[in-house]
């Protein structure tokens, strides 16, 4: 969920040597092509609609081409996945070696840190609405009750630090 830490994990991956594609630069880039401020109504505009177009699992077809060119050279840690069917067309895809990585805080943890945040920062109103939104529209639960491994970030950032490295010495890189 936003503001779980799933970009600064996925950071710590990326300066232990993998591949950091974040699935969010394709929603960026459509906001910038398409004249918009980059925000959370038209960041969630951009969304809908590419899901319209391209399914549920549109972020991992958007995205493979690039995964697939990172991959010919280093592991590859995504940043941003979100729906069951985005899971499920990566691991239709590449079978065994996805390895999925939750990253979990609880709602006040997750809306101060919203709050505070430079890029990106959302209203307490607007992390909530963003969370109901992807839990009842992108099937957002599946992949977490799934994953290989769950992150509890609701501490600070040396023991998300010490969990991310843990990870990285099982996964390998």
């Amino acid at each position: 969920m936003a503001g779980a830490g799933k970009s600064e994990v996925a950071r710590l991956f990326a300066r232990k040597g993998f591949v950091r594609i974040r699935f969010g630069d394709v929603t960026d880039g459509e906001v910038r092509k398409r004249g918009l401020v980059l925000n959370e109504a038209n960041e969630r505009t951009v969304r809908e609609l590419l899901r319209k177009e391209y399914g549920m699992a549109a972020y991992a077809k958007l995205n493979l081409p690039r995964i697939e060119t990172a991959l010919e050279t280093s592991n590859v840690v995504i940043d941003g996945l979100y729906s069951w069917e985005e899971y499920i067309y990566l691991k239709d895809h590449f079978g065994k070696d996805i390895c999925l990585v939750a990253v979990w805080a609880s709602p006040a943890t997750r809306y101060a840190r919203l709050g505070r945040r430079r890029e990106r920062p959302l209203t307490p109103e607007e992390a909530t609405g963003r969370d109901r939104t992807e839990i009842e529209n992108l099937n957002k639960g599946g992949p977490i009750a799934v994953a290989d491994f769950l992150v509890v970030n609701e501490s600070g950032l040396d023991d998300l630090t010490r969990q991310a490295k843990h990870i990285i010495s099982v996964v390998g890189v």
